[in-house]
């Protein structure tokens, strides 16, 4: 599908943008591949590794309008990625949080608009389902800038859809290439909030080729939801450093113990598919969408009363042998 189109990705020099180019380029040929960012020296360095002819860098946030808006001029595809995701960076300036991550979504959502963008799919995160903490809170609100926009599209072909998961293993921030680094400095132990906390985990290619296929199978205003393993955390700690004590430093401000991504508040907005759950817009104005057949013909069915998708009581836990693997 994206053969001979015109591709953008907001946030493009982060970990999913270069992963999700590195897949795009070796599986179609797009016209052009657009990396919108504002940090120039990560564009320059990731030059070095994409300069094919359909490659093009615009330096741009997604604070600014007008400047998205000329950046998606003739866009077929829009996947964005910019957000500012640091919970305890959230947690003290907050303000900041809400100029990227709630009115940056919906200048992305204007200029998709402004030029007849075909789809755009936006990434969440488990932090946006019950949300204890700012990030969490700013990305629930950006989920529903993004699923509400499907209702005053009018006449416009533009549609929009959210794709929702857990970490994934070896991003910038996460706690993998932390744990790495305190074995490589030498240290004498591995710091735990907390022994019971669990999260969902995955690979950065399996993120990828769930927003590749969440493309193909959507209609506009779904959060997807893909079907991913989960993690005790001392089962990681145990993975990557077998050697060394754990000791326990305390939940950190705004931190869950478990993480859920499909809370069981909606369950009657929730449908299960083979492998992923949809989260069906609360609100359809003058629509008659029916969720359960996407686009793909893929079918799904209504989840059972009080359901909820959570990290701490997910059918799929990963081993310490597993996770190794997954690690390396």
């Amino acid at each position: 599908m994206f053969n001979g189109k015109n591709i953008l990705i907001t946030g493009g020099t982060g970990s999913f943008g270069k992963k999700f180019i590195e897949i795009l380029l070796a599986n179609y040929k797009p016209n052009k591949v657009i990396v919108y960012s504002r940090d120039e020296l990560k564009q320059f360095e990731m030059q070095q590794r994409f300069n094919q002819d359909c490659m093009r860098y615009f330096i741009g946030d997604v604070r600014d309008e007008a400047r998205l808006r000329t950046a998606m001029i003739q866009v077929d595809y829009v996947v964005h990625a910019a957000a500012l995701k640091q919970v305890p960076a959230a947690e003290y300036n907050p303000m900041e949080c809400i100029k990227t991550n709630v009115q940056g979504a919906q200048n992305v959502i204007n200029a998709a608009f402004a030029n007849e963008v075909k789809k755009v799919i936006a990434l969440s995160t488990d932090k946006a389902a019950n949300p204890v903490n700012l990030y969490g809170a700013t990305k629930l609100c950006s989920d529903k800038l993004f699923t509400a926009a499907n209702n005053y599209a009018g006449l416009r072909p533009t549609r929009f859809s959210v794709v929702r998961y857990g970490n994934v293993i070896g991003s910038r921030g996460s706690v993998v290439p932390f744990f790495k680094k305190l074995v490589a400095d030498g240290a004498k132990e591995i710091p735990i909030t907390d022994e019971r906390m669990t999260r969902f985990w995955l690979k950065l290619e399996d993120a990828v080729q769930f927003v590749i296929k969440g493309f193909q199978r959507m209609h506009g205003g779904e959060i997807f939801v893909p079907k991913i393993p989960s993690m005790h955390i001392m089962d990681l700690a145990k993975a990557i450093a077998p050697d060394l004590p754990t000791k326990i430093v305390g939940i950190r401000p705004g931190e869950k113990l478990h993480e859920v991504m499909c809370p069981s508040d909606i369950y009657y907005d929730i449908l299960e598919f083979e492998d992923h759950y949809v989260i069906m817009p609360s609100v359809r104005m003058g629509s008659s969408m029916k969720y359960e057949t996407n686009a793909l013909g893929e079918k799904g069915k209504p989840v059972p009363d009080g359901f909820e998708y959570n990290s701490g009581t997910n059918e799929h836990f990963l081993t310490v042998e597993e996770l190794r693997e997954m690690s390396r």
